[in-house]
């Protein structure tokens, strides 16, 4: 009985320091998922409206760009995959990292070669495990992006796509993120980042409408040449702030599952300690009371 009892204190001593652990990790995660939520707020407004302006542009100039003109023969198909430096969230990782496969395995239908792009250690250990080969990594800053992280992939992305193909270049770029809806909801999403798609002027005008007429000053291909590129790092830039929002709920909630789940343990654990204690002190008293007997007898 005492070594049963002694096992069951020293496993609510072990869930109780992991409970601590998980606790202030949950904790952590609570405080700074707040500011990456305001992140999130500030930027996508202001991606929106560069994408539209770059749409706009590319739409009412008529002039080709290579970042806006779509390729007849698409042959390598560039994808960015935006997953955590650490783990501990969940299924956060998991469900990004499928996603991702989902994506590779229909360009791969389509008759693409697919060129992996990795943002976070745990997708770096993902291929590398796998021995996949990438063409490049980033890593150590998946719960708090810079605007400098997003520039450095944004320029590795656009010097691939206005590479040639033969020369190791892509003819298209895709990212494979996790949008932030809300604290208990987050969604893996794909979105085409090059060639830019026109999301603006390609319907119909209805009877009596008249598009807005443009003017561009200084010439629609020298502003071409300096908005894309800002449309690239701000869309990876948002990406990479709802990633790290998503990283960050995930992981909030994944430890206060891990908290509740040890305060389970350390009840279900107290209460077969004092149940052991209970049949300890039981048989000690019945110990007694039959050696008291014994010496009743024999006088």
């Amino acid at each position: 009985m005492g070594a049963q009892i002694r096992e069951y204190r020293q496993r609510i001593r072990t869930v109780s320091a992991t409970k601590k652990i998980t606790r202030a990790m949950e904790l952590m995660a609570a405080a700074r998922v707040v500011k990456a939520q305001q992140a999130v707020r500030e930027s996508t407004p202001y991606a929106r409206a560069l994408t539209k302006t770059a749409s706009a542009v590319a739409t009412y100039s008529n002039e080709e760009h290579p970042l806006t003109t779509e390729k007849d023969d698409v042959k390598r198909a560039a994808v960015l995959i935006i997953a955590a430096d650490r783990g501990l969230a969940g299924g956060y990782n998991a469900n990004v990292l499928k996603e991702s496969e989902r994506l590779v395995a229909r360009l791969t239908d389509e008759g693409k070669e697919v060129v992996p792009y990795l943002v976070g250690r745990r997708a770096v250990t993902y291929y590398t495990f796998r021995k996949r080969e990438y063409a490049a990594e980033w890593t150590g800053f998946s719960e708090k992006p810079s605007f400098e992280d997003a520039r450095a992939i944004g320029e590795r992305l656009v010097k691939d796509f206005v590479t040639d193909t033969g020369e190791g270049g892509v003819d298209e770029v895709h990212v494979v993120f996790t949008r932030f809806v809300s604290m208990v909801s987050q969604e893996p999403e794909v979105i085409r980042l090059l060639p830019l798609e026109i999301v603006e002027g390609v319907e119909d005008p209805e009877q009596g409408e008249v598009f807005p007429l443009y003017e561009f000053e200084p010439s629609a291909d020298e502003l071409l040449d300096a908005l894309l590129p800002r449309y690239v790092n701000a869309r990876i830039f948002n990406c990479l702030l709802q990633a790290a929002a998503s990283e960050l709920a995930s992981r909030q909630r994944a430890m206060k599952s891990a908290t509740d789940n040890a305060e389970d343990l350390i009840n279900k654990y107290t209460r077969l300690a004092n149940q052991a204690r209970q049949a300890e002190i039981t048989q000690e008293i019945s110990e007694i009371v039959g050696g008291a007997s014994a010496l009743a007898e024999a006088k």
